[in-house]
């Protein structure tokens, strides 16, 4: 049977946001359950009463605060910032990447290089040094390319241990980011990093938004 907190709670899964200023204790429930009456009621079927909803709310909440309870992220090491990047997407064909990969015994990795290929079904992504960009652009002249994303940077967050099966942490670091309207162009994951790729002019703002949620976890 579907009740008013389902409906409440697939209402408020759809919307992060509104997770995050509830989590954050900002959300007036009076004023949030009078918006959702509307949808709850369709969803029903029926009238609900505004008491029920506030309540429905009030419950949800309680999840949320007992759900952050259980995720503790309390190992990150360090945050770390890569300039000068650039993105380049290319159509997947039966050679672009065996070119894409010509290029990586020349990537100076000791020396800040950055080569990370991404292949999707139907296109494959490079996300390199800006010094590599007109060589990687030799090397795919007869490709399809539809993207050169350039003026980039790279945030890292580095981890004392492994967190590929710890549910919650991406989720964690993205929410942070959300918050503060900045826009993810990329994902880099590996069993201990995990990286932004980002533009140049939230490159600041990201950085110290990650830097908070690093001496967040400390004291946790």
């Amino acid at each position: 049977m579907v009740t008013i907190s389902h409906v409440v709670k697939d209402a408020l899964n759809r919307q992060v946001f509104l997770q995050e200023a509830i989590s954050r204790g900002i959300v007036s429930y009076n004023m949030l359950a009078k918006q959702l009456k509307k949808e709850i009621e369709a969803d029903l079927g029926k009238s609900v009463k505004h008491s029920s909803v506030v309540m429905a709310l009030r419950r949800y909440a309680e999840k949320l605060e007992k759900k952050k309870d259980k995720i503790k992220f309390n190992y990150f090491r360090e945050t770390i910032l890569k300039t000068d990047i650039c993105y380049i997407i290319i159509g997947e064909s039966a050679t672009s990447l065996s070119k894409v990969q010509n290029l990586y015994n020349q990537i100076e990795f000791k020396h800040g290089g950055i080569y990370n290929i991404v292949h999707g079904n139907y296109e494959i992504g490079i996300i390199t040094n800006q010094r590599y960009k007109e060589t990687l652009l030799d090397l795919l002249h007869d490709e399809k390319v539809s993207h050169v994303v350039e003026d980039l940077v790279v945030i890292s967050l580095t981890h004392t241990q492994n967190f590929l099966f710890t549910p919650g942490i991406i989720y964690n670091v993205l929410r942070f980011v959300a918050w503060e309207n900045i826009n993810i162009l990329s994902i880099i994951l590996t069993p201990q990093e995990l990286s932004l790729v980002l533009s140049r002019n939230d490159a600041m703002k990201c950085y110290n938004t990650l830097e908070r949620l690093v001496k967040a976890t400390e004291g946790s």
